[in-house]
């Protein structure tokens, strides 16, 4: 794989930056109340990208105010020369939206429950905005998709919504095993690389990362990147040794994409 990228992960709930244990809002720790400064930490680690995701909107909770720690982030990353990138999803079900996000500086939009609903909405959105800014986010709970924060779910699987989202001309899936997230017991990887051989996409693998070893196997496993979330704030290694680690396995970044 040419281009493997860590992406730290930013969750922001009601302004603050935290972790849930598999998606479950009842089960959370509070890392900080200044995204910002969180941002400018993996930044100064050198996160070419950064994986923010809005909690409220994924629970339908759109009063609290992340976009302004949204903002916050962005102008971090546009601090850098040359800037760093945001992915950001969490709540974005419609074509406005996508829209108004981008127009924020975000650089690709996650789709989750749109993603998942609507392959049609899903292609239009690649039309209207291009296959680099859309990806879709595939969150699998006991082998099926799980949508509106991951509350309900359907009756596809992974590799059946990704072949559809694909032949809609969505290029990145990001997998997550619901299982694992926010566990440290080890990210799927065998599950990313049957989601990739399914579709032929880019799939970025979330959940469960718990040490170096698990981004060295989703990089060997020719997988886009890796999410790391709680393993990061929970001091398990650093995000510039998951970085070194990948110049050493002469993986290089790319910072049109990851």
């Amino acid at each position: 794989m040419s281009n493997f990228t860590v992406f730290p992960a930013i969750d922001l709930r009601r302004g603050k930056v935290v972790r849930l244990l598999r998606g479950d809002p009842a089960c959370q720790t509070t890392y900080s109340d200044d995204p910002a400064s969180i941002a400018a930490r993996w930044l100064e680690e050198g996160a070419r990208w950064l994986h923010v995701v809005n909690l409220d909107g994924a629970f339908g909770e759109e009063e609290h105010p992340n976009l302004l720690a949204l903002d916050a982030i962005l102008k971090m990353a546009r601090a850098y020369c040359p800037p760093r990138f945001v992915q950001f999803g969490g709540g974005v079900r419609t074509l406005a939206m996508i829209e108004q996000v981008l127009q924020t500086g975000v650089e690709r939009v996650v789709l989750g429950t749109m993603a998942a609903t609507s392959a049609d909405l899903a292609a239009e959105a690649v039309k209207c905005f291009g296959s680099g800014r859309v990806a879709a986010a595939l969150d699998i709970r006991a082998g099926r998709v799980a949508v509106e924060g991951w509350r309900s779910t359907l009756s596809s699987s992974a590799e059946e919504l990704g072949r559809s989202l694909c032949a809609a001309g969505v290029e990145t899936l990001i997998y997550t095993d619901i299982s694992r997230d926010g566990t440290q017991t080890g990210c799927n990887v065998v599950a990313a690389v049957a989601l990739a051989s399914a579709t032929q996409g880019r799939v970025i693998l979330s959940g469960g990362v718990s040490s170096l070893s698990d981004i060295s196997a989703a990089r060997r496993a020719d997988l886009a990147g890796v999410i790391v979330g709680r393993a990061l704030y929970e001091g398990c290694f650093r995000l510039s040794q998951a970085l070194e680690d990948c110049d050493a396995g002469k993986t290089h970044y790319s910072l049109s994409g990851c």
